[in-house]
Order: C-alpha cells, then structure tokens, then sequence
C-alpha cells in the first residue's frame, strides 16, 4: 500500500502543481511521447537482461508493490521453528531431524509455520544448513564458512534485477531527451504551419524531457530501491538461519543458538529476549 501512496502524491504533486501555475493537463498527453520513450526504456531492459533476469524483476516489482517483505511476525515463526528443530536433535539425537529436513512438507514441525514453509528460498537454505549437521560430513566449525558463501552468492544474485532497473532508471532522461529531439524535428518539419502548430509540437517535444525524468525518478528509481530493502530483508532471514544452525553444530544450547540468532536481526523486526524465551516455553520442548 505504502507503493500506491507514494505514487499517488507523486502524481498529485506534479499534476497538483501544473495546474496551480494555471496549466492544462491536457496539454502534457502526448501520445507518441509515451510511446518512444516508454518503448526505448522496454527495449533497453530487454537488452540488457537474460530472459531468467527478465522473469524475476517482473516477480520482485510485483513483491515490491503488494508490500510481501517479512514482517516481525515471520521472524518471530522463524526462530520458533529453529528452537523446535534443535530441541528435537538434541533430545533424540541429529538423525531425527531426518525426516523433518529431507521432507519438510510433510513434517509436523514445519507445518506449524506455514510463513516459512510456503517461501522456497528460506526453506532451501534451512534445510541445506542442516543436512551436513546431519550427515557429519563437515567439521561444526566449517558449517559457518559453508553457508556464508551459499549466502553472498545469493545476495549477488538478488542485486542483478535491482542493477537493471537503476540502468533504465538513468537512462530515462537521455531517452527523454532523444525524444525531445524527435519532437524538434517534426516541429521544424512543420514550422510553416504557422505558431499555433508549432507551439503546439514543441510543447510535445518538451513533455518528452519531461516524461523521461519524471518517470526515472519518480518510480523507475524507487521502485529499485524499494526491491533493494525487499532483498536486504529476506538476506536478512538467511543470516539469521545461518547464525542459528551454526552456533547449534558448534554445540550450543538450542535456546542460545535461537538467541545468537534473534541478536542478528534488526531492530524493527528483532523480537524481544524475553518475548521469544516466553514462546519457546510455550510450545511443549522445554529449553
């Protein structure tokens, strides 16, 4: 919601202001306008993009405007299901935690959090963690290392729709400005139709420029930066399962392994030390 706003006064503002200085919004609908530098701004990102890229910035900008970043709520989930997931290795040893890690859906536990369990990244990376932890095949103390580069690999995947999108975003006013230039031209074409013709083409020219910049930084650009804090969130969701499951392979306490965990997380979504040892206790396993 936060995305329609912001656009909303974004167009308020401008249209708002337009027709305070006694402008007709009228005289701003160009249509062919629209079409060269919206078309070229397309062309580029098509350009510059592998189809796979294509297909995730279209996913990451739907995200973006339905708002779906995890909430404190998710977290609070999350390191509930770390905590019943290390209590259940340390009472009846790794090997039960099995069947939960190689079949997540249909595991009891992993029912319970559905916000986890529907979002195919965090599971993956949950229980790839835990697999090795399972199977002994690596030292505890090399799980950290391990799952950290699975992490910045990510990360630098994430970056490359958000990259895209700030290209076209910069680009948009040199579009806009080669459509201004095509507007010059037809005007010069016409420049014996007499004034009202031709300040009628150069006004189309000058909305070109001024598409092309509005459009840039008043959506193309926050719209990236707003993907960018959607990203640093769900990165944010990884480091804390890997702070967690490292520190439950390096022989910590479920509940401090949770906590190592919970002390990663930002501020805004970070759930108080009390709060989360409240819940924990609630759920039946003890600490």
């Amino acid at each position: 919601m936060l995305v329609f706003l912001g656009a909303f006064i974004v167009c308020a503002s401008t249209i708002g202001g337009f027709l305070l200085a006694g402008g007709n919004p009228l005289v701003l609908l160009h249509v062919s306008e629209f079409v060269v530098i919206l078309g070229v701004a397309a062309g580029v990102l098509i350009i510059a993009s592998p189809g796979h890229i294509l297909k995730e910035i279209v996913h990451k900008v739907k995200a973006a405007i339905r708002g779906k970043a995890p909430v404190k709520a998710d977290y609070f989930d999350l390191l509930k299901l770390l905590y019943e997931l290390f209590m259940t290795g340390r009472r009846n040893g790794l090997i039960a935690l099995e069947e939960h890690v190689m079949d997540p859906q249909s595991s009891a536990i992993f029912q319970r959090y559905p916000s986890l369990l529907s979002h195919h990244e965090r599971l993956q990376f949950l229980c790839n963690g835990l697999k090795p932890v399972i199977d002994g095949k690596i030292k505890p103390d090399q799980l950290e290392a391990l799952m950290a580069a699975e992490l910045s690999a990510k990360k630098e995947e994430s970056d490359h729709p958000v990259h895209l999108l700030q290209l076209v975003g910069d680009s948009l006013p040199g579009i806009g400005i080669v459509a201004a230039v095509l507007g010059i031209i037809n005007t010069m074409a016409s420049i014996a139709d007499g004034p009202e013709a031709v300040g009628q083409k150069v006004a189309a020219a000058l909305t070109g420029t001024l598409l092309g910049i509005w459009v840039a930084y008043g959506f193309v650009n926050p719209l990236a930066n707003r993907i960018k804090f959607n990203d640093s969130a769900d990165q944010l969701c990884l480091k804390c399962i890997m702070q967690a499951v490292a520190g439950f392979a390096k022989g910590l306490a479920p509940l401090t392994a949770v906590e190592v965990a919970r002390r990663s997380l930002d501020s805004s979504v970070q759930p108080g030390a009390d709060e989360l040892e409240a819940e924990v206790k609630s759920l039946g396993t003890g600490k």
